[in-house]
């Protein structure tokens, strides 16, 4: 099993727009599979952890995004 704990997107403080913004937004990923003192460093999209749980699903992802699992198995 893997457990991902993440947040909303973030925005920006400075503007009262509520769109996604240029904040960056934490994930944590733990597991017994899951290298521990790792870190997945900054990522172009957040949907790059849509494409990582496909991955770990075995699925397709179509989307824009990377899949980051190779960074932080074991």
């Amino acid at each position: 099993d893997l457990l991902f704990i993440t947040a909303d997107h973030g925005n920006d403080p400075t503007t009262a727009s509520t769109a996604h913004a240029r904040e960056n937004v934490p994930v944590l990923v733990f597991g017994s599979a899951v290298r521990t003192g790792n870190t997945i460093g900054h990522r172009a999209t957040f949907a790059d952890l849509g494409a990582t749980v496909a991955e770990w699903f075995g699925l397709e992802f179509r989307g824009t995004g990377t899949s980051f699992l190779m960074q932080v198995l074991r």
